[in-house]
């Protein structure tokens, strides 16, 4: 028997890893020493292409030991058991995509010191493809290019095949791949910055949306998903409230302008077991919708903002409450956006804060005619820094085409919209980026849900009240006294003061008064003994 090899510093760390954590942060490190010469883009479809081939490959592994233990216990003869193996049905039939055998993972890792580890990725990329029709034309096939160094990518393929990807808080193997899947798409939007926006949404943005909007079950749309977030997100909120086996209630539809982000977004919902229909390639929404029936009872979105050069068709059937001005598509997307909703169907959109009040180019007509409509459900004003890939100001819209209570089930709402003043919310995460924290979350969608009177509320015994400062419930006369501006911060008011502490506020003056002069006799002193050192320095 060969002498086993010696571990790398990173395998050596990674039999230790004892959290999701651990391995998520070893594999980026190992994963950033590939890029080299490559571009961005194409790096991080190179690094998740081998991830989720990791997790393709995984899941077939785990249905064909289960399909072996069931046969076994059954007492099925050998011959039986090995045709069964290899019937695609056992495995398609449970969800799990058919890996030949050329693509499986053990085959590669086995070779992977070969010197033609691009070459056999490739070729496994291709047999997947050809065995799935419904990831043709899906995965990269970028490995056996001059620009990849063989020898880091095969280290990066015998680090992926040494991980522990289970017994992490009793999570499976696939659970832990599609928290890799999603950290590294994070890490990618960190060092791309600006590019970003086109494939990710900040992952406490997306809660937000999907914790205010609560999509059990219908069909839920995005109409520029980026890399799939928004579903992803919607998935998992389904797994917290009623189980994973209730994920097919819902039903996922999407487009993507960009090819990459596309291919990136069919990954991440296959990885994380969501079926969905993205359309059979990318395209404009504006210029070439792929679903042009769909009426969808939820729409998460997160359109570019401000976008200035977009198929415009000033004849366009969407257009119900004005024609979008060519230099911006904010109210573009709002109107598409009104215009696939089901007529119960509910939408919670990411926009710059201009779209709030901008008048420019007819916006504000637009605007108007969509109050007056009694669209508009709720207005939330978003602390800054949320997105790395803008310091634009973000604001979220809710939309819906029915406020009524709706036989009882909720609180009639017709003819008001709640505002929401979130600006001074939110954690520092490092020197750039902010988080909106759990306690965040709940406190943002708590007061929607209160205001609608849901049944998540009803549970809970929650009761609306117009908060100062935070929340307040506007009739559409209110607005209309404020031109219909929908900037949160008109109509919440200003925070209380509280003077709970009842100190006089003669004696609270007069103690401020002295610490402030106390402050300024300390400066002086500092400045006398810093130009005493100078001086000396200076001799």
């Amino acid at each position: 028997m060969p002498p086993r090899k010696r571990a790398t510093a990173a395998q050596g760390e990674l039999f230790g890893a004892t959290s999701t954590k651990d391995i998520q942060d070893i594999m980026w490190q190992a994963a950033d020493k590939l890029r080299g010469s490559m571009d961005a883009s194409q790096y991080k479809e190179f690094v998740l292409g081998l991830v989720f081939l990791k997790y393709v490959s995984d899941a077939f592994v785990d249905r064909r030991a289960a399909i072996r233990a069931d046969l076994e216990a059954e007492g099925a003869s050998e011959q039986n058991i090995k045709d069964t193996l290899e019937d695609e049905d056992e495995y398609t039939g449970e969800n799990v995509f058919w890996v030949p055998a050329e693509a499986r993972w053990d085959f590669l890792a086995e070779r992977a010191a070969g010197g033609r580890i691009g070459e056999l990725l490739d070729a496994a990329m291709l047999a997947i493809m050809n065995g799935n029709a419904r990831l043709k034309g899906v995965l990269p096939m970028i490995f056996n290019r001059d620009n990849v160094d063989q020898t880091r990518l095969a280290g990066l393929v015998n680090l992926m095949n040494d991980a522990r990807f289970t017994g992490h808080a009793g999570k499976s193997a696939q659970d832990v791949l599609g928290e890799v899947y999603e950290y590294f798409l994070a890490k990618f939007a960190a060092a791309e910055g600006k590019r970003a926006g086109e494939f990710y949404t900040p992952a406490s943005v997306v809660r937000l949306l999907v914790e205010v909007l609560e999509p059990y079950e219908g069909r839920v749309y995005d109409p520029c998903c980026g890399s799939g977030g928004m579903f992803v997100q919607a998935g998992k909120f389904i797994e917290a409230h009623r189980g994973k086996t209730h994920k097919a209630d819902l039903s996922v539809y999407g487009q993507e302008f960009t090819e990459r982000t596309w291919r990136l977004a069919k990954m991440n919902l296959a990885i994380h077991g969501i079926e969905g229909n993205l359309g059979p390639r990318w395209a404009d929404t504006f210029a070439d919708d792929k679903h042009p029936d769909l009426r969808a009872d939820y729409i998460l979105a997160n359109p570019p903002f401000n976008m200035s050069d977009w198929a415009r068709k000033s004849e366009d059937k969407r257009w119900k409450y004005g024609v979008p001005p060519q230099g911006n598509a904010n109210y573009a997307w709002l109107q598409h956006i009104l215009y696939k909703l089901s007529d119960r169907g509910s939408a919670g959109v990411v926009l710059a804060n201009g779209s709030m009040s901008s008048k420019q180019s007819g916006e504000g007509e637009i605007r108007k005619s969509m109050v007056e409509a009694d669209l508009v459900s709720c207005m939330v004003a978003l602390p800054s820094q949320l997105f790395r890939s803008t310091q634009i100001p973000a604001c979220l819209w809710f939309l819906t085409k029915d406020k009524t209570s709706r036989g009882g089930k909720l609180s009639d709402r017709a003819g008001q919209v709640l505002f929401i003043d979130a600006r001074n919310m939110g954690t520092m995460v490092d020197r750039t980026e902010r988080v909106l924290t759990a306690e965040d979350l709940a406190k943002i969608a708590g007061a929607y849900h209160a205001w609608r009177g849901t049944a998540s509320a009803k549970a809970e015994g929650a009761k609306y009240e117009d908060v100062a400062g935070f929340c307040y419930s506007a009739s559409l006369e209110d607005i209309r006294k404020h031109d219909y501006v929908l900037t949160p911060g008109r109509y919440v008011g200003a925070a209380e003061v509280d003077d709970s502490d009842d100190e006089p506020i003669a004696e609270k003056i007069d103690r401020l008064t002295k610490e402030l002069f106390g402050l300024f006799e300390k400066s002086a002193e500092l400045e006398k003994v810093v130009r005493e050192q100078l001086g000396r320095v200076n001799v």
